[in-house]
């Protein structure tokens, strides 16, 4: 098998434009209908959109690479980070939740700011502050220097794995970052969006880091597409939706770093996913919408941490995205409470009117926000 980066024109990539006509005009026809939209919020709703993004884009690309965050801590992060103090807001302390804050904040906020390996291993120190990728060390803030073994990317269990690929060894990393920067920081013709599907693949297929290059890649994909922008606020969330489409995002990749240098298929499949991302972005603002019909509603009404977090979640999945309607042991899961505390606190909710009682259901009483309420 053959890897990209071994063809002798690496990295001189080629597609056909004809192609990709269509499907980038659909991102830019998307991208200007969401500005639109976002006109229409208030500074205060485009800040708490801001945060949202930010949130959902942090607690997705960590799940692409199976990594769970806590929501509360990401929450907790975005708010400090951004200074908002959102209503009903749990303040949480997570190392990992704020070093991926901090380096998204890095990307877009400084997005016009000169890439360079620096910045690459300070975005690498804040995503493994320990030194560690699990229980497994590794070398951070520098570039891998594979003692033990050429990286690969494998599945399957111990004596039936299965090699996807391999990167370039390193001893060439230090040229090919040099290369990789040198394309980043130079104004080319080449369209924003384009760049920011280019850099993706170029970079994670150098796989310059023991560890996090899937992270690194898509935050490199948020400044350039910041950059394409010339906006550090971000108004949908790419990640969310490689996440949605994982399988394909492997799939695609793998076709591609095993294929020639006609990248024509990755670029494609970036831009429909990019114009799905932000498509699904009016859902995000409506939710956010709805939320701030909600804290406005009931501003003036005393809640406990858990009724917070509870609501919180709710508010965050959406009328449809909830899993299961919110039951006493749904409930006891979330807050981390007794059943008896539970059942009290879910008669406060239902007497002060934050939820109804859903049809049906016998014993097994279910519950929901009153979703009618927050959209008119």
């Amino acid at each position: 098998m053959k890897y990209i980066w071994q063809h002798k024109a690496w990295p001189n990539f080629t597609w056909h434009s004809d192609v990709l006509l269509k499907p980038l005009g659909d991102v830019r026809f998307r991208q200007g209908a969401l500005m639109a939209q976002v006109r229409e919020l208030g500074f205060d709703s485009q800040q708490t959109a801001r945060a949202d993004v930010m949130v959902e884009d942090v607690l997705k690309t960590s799940a692409i690479e199976g990594e769970k965050l806590d929501p509360d801590a990401v929450r907790s992060s975005v708010g400090r980070q951004l200074g908002i103090k959102a209503a009903g807001l749990t303040y949480v302390q997570d190392q990992k939740a704020d070093g991926l804050v901090q380096i998204l904040l890095d990307a877009t906020g400084n997005y016009s700011r000169k890439l360079s390996p620096e910045r690459l291993f300070a975005w690498h120190a804040a995503l493994f502050p320990t030194g560690y990728s699990g229980m497994v060390h590794i070398d951070v803030a520098r570039w891998r220097d594979d003692k033990h073994g050429p990286m690969q990317v494998i599945s399957g269990s111990v004596g039936n794995r299965q090699v996807h690929f391999e990167a370039p060894p390193a001893h060439v990393i230090d040229a090919e970052m040099e290369t990789f920067l040198s394309w980043v920081n130079e104004k080319q013709d080449t369209d924003g969006i384009i760049k920011a599907a280019l850099a993706h693949l170029w970079f994670i297929t150098i796989h310059p880091f023991d560890d996090g290059n899937g992270r690194i890649a898509r935050t490199l994909t948020e400044l350039l597409l910041a950059r394409d922008e010339n906006s550090a606020i971000r108004f949908y969330s790419l990640s969310s939706q490689i996440m949605a489409e994982r399988d394909d995002y492997y799939d695609i990749l793998h076709s591609v770093q095993t294929g020639n240098l006609d990248i024509t298929k990755w670029l494609k499949w970036f831009l429909e996913c990019t114009s799905r991302a932000i498509e699904n972005s009016s859902s995000l603002l409506e939710r956010i919408m709805m939320k701030a019909r909600f804290w406005k509603i009931f501003a003036q009404t005393p809640f406990s941490d858990r009724q917070i977090k509870v609501i919180n979640r709710l508010l965050d999945a959406g009328p449809d995205g909830f899993e299961g309607r919110l039951k006493n042991k749904k409930y006891m899961g979330i807050a981390h409470t007794s059943r008896a505390t539970a059942q009290r606190e879910l008669a406060d909710l239902v007497q002060k009117k934050v939820l109804v009682r859903c049809p049906g259901g016998g014993r097994s009483a279910s519950y929901d926000l009153d979703w009618g309420r927050l959209r008119k």
